[in-house]
């Protein structure tokens, strides 16, 4: 059962997604099981931000903010902004998915990285499991958004889990062999 949940986690996109609404209830849900992630010497430096219903307008802005003023004007696409914009807006909520650095530093940063990474996998799978879609977005432009986030000294924004009921089967997922990737000694 635990393989197939994993075998089947796919990313669902926001021009997938139902437009039927995600609860309150489960959102909580799926960060409950983002909370239970591993976690060395228990800093659990995972942190979510939730935007949702009409707070969601409130991040379109935000990243419209923050892609303005981070990319050069040479590389600056309208196209690509409004894309942007619409997968917040087409979304049923989106996490922004943080990580708080332990302050005594007691693990090394990409172990507090590989903690959140591994939180958000736990939401991830239980998304699935809820019959919703999601996937995990890190612009470049998110680092940018530190004060419109009220993140806290030690916190980084790692990306954005767009989230949004969905009602297809999720195709089949592909990996190479693992035989390909392993040395046994």
């Amino acid at each position: 059962m635990l393989k197939q949940i994993i075998k089947n986690r796919r990313s669902i996109f926001p021009n997938q997604f139902s437009g039927k609404a995600v609860s309150k209830e489960e959102i909580k849900t799926l960060l409950e099981a983002a909370n239970w992630a591993p976690t060395h010497r228990k800093t659990q430096p995972w942190r979510f931000k939730v935007f949702r219903e009409d707070s969601l307008s409130i991040l379109a802005e935000f990243i419209e903010k923050a892609y303005t003023a981070t990319t050069p004007e040479h590389q600056f696409s309208a196209f690509k902004l409004k894309k942007t914009l619409e997968k917040v807006t087409t979304s049923a909520a989106v996490i922004v998915i943080c990580m708080q650095r332990d302050p005594k530093e007691s693990v090394p940063e990409w172990e507090e990285v590989a903690a959140t990474a591994m939180a958000v996998q736990n939401l991830w799978l239980m998304t699935g499991e809820l019959g919703l879609g999601g996937y995990w977005s890190s612009p470049g432009y998110r680092t940018a958004m530190h004060t419109e986030l009220k993140l806290n000294t030690g916190e980084e924004c790692l990306g954005f889990f767009y989230l949004g009921a969905y009602e297809e089967e999720p195709l089949a997922g592909e990996r190479d062999a693992i035989e390909d990737k392993t040395v046994w000694f």
